[in-house]
Parts: C-alpha cells; structure tokens; sequence
C-alpha cells in the first residue's frame, strides 16, 4: 500500500530531513523552494501561486504544475519565476510581478473567494499586469462573472457553461505569437466551455476549440472555446486554458510550449519565433508529483 503524504509534512520534510521514498530523485518543491525572490531587479519576476489541495493522484496537481512549469519558465532568459503556495505569505512576492499564474480550486471552493484576494488580483489587473487563469480559475459565482471577466475575459458560469472529459488531438493553431513553435499535442483532459465572454468578444483571441467526440455536433464554435488570450481596454494580458486537469499531459512538448509561450506572453516578454524553450526529460515529468512513502501490509 502506498500513501501519499501531505503537502505539509513534505515541506517539514524539507527541513527535518525525515526520511522519504525516492527523495533523492523528487522534484516536488521543497519549503526552502517556496516564495524565492528574484536578486536582480531588471529580471521579469512571474509569480505562481498554486493551490495545496489534493485530488486523486496525477489529477489537479497544482503543486507539481506549478513547479513543473517555474523550472520551464527559468530556460527563457531574463526569467525569474517565483512559486508560492495557496496565497503568498510575503507582502513583497507580488511586488513587481509581471504577471501572476493562477492554478487551484474554483467554483464554490475558489481560492480567490478567501481574505482579500479578489481585491489583490484587481488591483493587479488595474495596473496592467498579466493574468494567466489555468484549469477551474474561470469558474466563478455569477455574481462575480462581469468583474472577473474584466479581468481575463471570459468566465464559466454555472447553468449555462459545462465541463466534461475527452482526448483531443490539438492539429491547427491560431497565428499569434503565443503559438510560435507549437507543435500538435495530444492530450485527455478536463475541459470548462461554452462560457461567458466579454461584449461582443471585443478583446478576446480564441486560442484552441474542441467538442466532446459525444457532441451531437462537432462544430467549432465560440461555445467550443477552451483558451483564449485578453487584452484589456486599459492595459494588461491574460491567457486562459480551461484544460490542465492532468499531470501526465506535460509529456507533450507542444502543450508545454502552449503553456510557457502564453505565460510569457502576459509578462510582455518577447517569445522567440521558434517558442520558448521547454526541453526536459519525459522520465522527469512524474517526479514533480509528491513523493510517496511504502507502508507493508499487516
């Protein structure tokens, strides 16, 4: 029997030394990881805030996302992507962002409903900096649907939008700089759609469309829209992919570089006319995931 441990006792770990499972080989974050800020002033400083809830191993692995997509961010130069967890616990780790990387629960759970993080991220989004919206970031409650939309553009809105699993096969990208270098990816993932967008669509650059396989039909449309970028009237950039449901999908170079590129994109740094670089070893992608430790039956 396996167990996994929490979030918690893997960051005490950290600084206990308590002995882990393949803890030499893990690449999961370690407490001395967390909220490490850039020394040089003139790097572009991306902030990541992912969420410590769990799921079901290799789903919403917030966490290993996150960390994953830091190490990746860290190829392009002059990058200095800092992790934090839940919610940044120094006053000084949104300072200066250049965007900011949202990645944990939404609906009723969202972790923008808790203290005063709406207040934060608007702030944020006045003064133009990027917004990247991954996974359920979209699903907001109605009430909040104009506001946040202000913010990245389109929202999930419950009785009217969906969400459901499929495999899609990502062939043919919009031409914009965020797909520079894309390359078609496969993945099976979780995907919100059939949203509310901002008025007349004004702003709004869809990205990548797709329809359950079930659909009665398969045509593309705007209710097909699972990411977009967003170009705010007063300044600033948002990217949002409604997928990300799945660790294993990062395996994909394309869907990396579709990742990395948006992201860079919202920070205003100028993406390379092959993409970003995102090399790792496919073998290194599970070790991001928390360790385990191995108990024996009794």
């Amino acid at each position: 029997m396996r167990i996994h441990l929490s979030l918690a006792a893997l960051l005490l770990s950290a600084l206990t030394f308590t002995p882990i499972v393949n803890a030499a080989e893990t690449r999961f974050p370690t407490a001395s990881e967390i909220e490490v800020l850039p020394t040089d002033a003139k790097q572009t400083k991306i902030v990541l805030i992912a969420g410590t809830n769990t799921f079901k191993p290799g789903e919403h692995e917030y966490v290993a996302g996150c960390a994953l997509l830091r190490d990746l961010l860290k190829q392009s130069p002059n990058v200095a992507p800092v992790l934090a967890l839940d919610w940044p616990k120094k006053p000084e780790t949104m300072a200066g962002a250049k965007s900011v990387v949202l990645l944990f629960d939404g609906g009723d759970k969202h972790g923008l409903l808790k203290d005063d993080r709406l207040a934060q991220i608007g702030k944020l989004a006045e003064q133009g900096v990027g917004l990247v919206a991954l996974h359920q970031i979209c699903d907001v409650p109605k009430d909040l649907g104009e506001r946040v939309r202000g913010w990245i553009g389109g929202t999930f809105e419950k009785g009217h939008s969906n969400r459901a699993h499929w495999i899609t096969e990502f062939k043919t990208f919009t031409t914009h700089p965020v797909s520079s270098g894309v390359t078609p990816f496969k993945i099976d993932d979780g995907y919100l759609f059939k949203l509310r967008f901002a008025a007349d669509m004004k702003g709004v650059t869809p990205l990548l469309r797709t329809v359950s396989p079930k659909a009665s039909s398969q045509e593309l449309t705007d209710d097909a829209i699972v990411s977009w970028l967003y170009e705010r009237p007063a300044g600033g950039r948002s990217f949002t992919f409604t997928g990300t449901h799945l660790h294993a999908s990062y395996a994909e170079e394309g869907y990396r570089r579709f990742l990395v590129n948006g992201i860079l994109w919202t920070a205003g740094v100028a993406i390379p006319a092959g993409g970003a670089p995102v090399g790792i070893d496919t073998a290194d992608i599970s070790k991001y995931l928390a360790p385990v430790v191995a108990t024996t039956k009794k």
